[in-house]
């Protein structure tokens, strides 16, 4: 396990600095850096980690039940390196490079059918 994609919640939560984490995700594109900070001092979470895009503005929060592990990892220098990987319903994913190892974004899954004119066209099962 040389990396691992993440889910950054909490994307409809303000920053106290006013930065709208919704909009500082839809600025992101694949690849960029994320810098991820511990919070022990989180009143909610003391294993909270904050995600936070090249530009400083913080996205959200590693989800809780992959926080302890990360938390752990930031502490030990196991992460190499984050990358922003998507956007998500409930915010985003990032990736990240564990014990030296560069993450590298996973390849996009194959696309639907579209015909020369950018028309995609709406799936329509068989009749049974």
């Amino acid at each position: 396990m040389s990396q691992l994609s993440l889910a950054i919640v909490g994307a409809d939560h303000p920053n106290k600095d006013k930065s709208n984490r919704r909009s500082e995700i839809l600025w992101s594109t694949p690849g960029e850096e994320v810098h991820l900070v511990p919070e022990p001092k989180n009143p909610v979470d003391p294993q909270a980690v904050a995600a936070f895009s090249t530009r400083g503005v913080q996205i959200g929060y590693v989800k809780s039940f992959q926080a302890q592990l990360i938390h752990t990892y930031l502490a030990r220098g196991r992460i190499t390196a984050a990358i922003f990987q998507d956007r998500a319903a409930w915010g985003a994913v990032i990736r990240i490079g564990l014990d030296g190892e560069i993450p590298t974004l996973p390849e996009l899954p194959a696309e639907s059918a579209q015909d020369e004119d950018g028309f995609y066209p709406d799936w329509i099962p068989p009749d049974e």
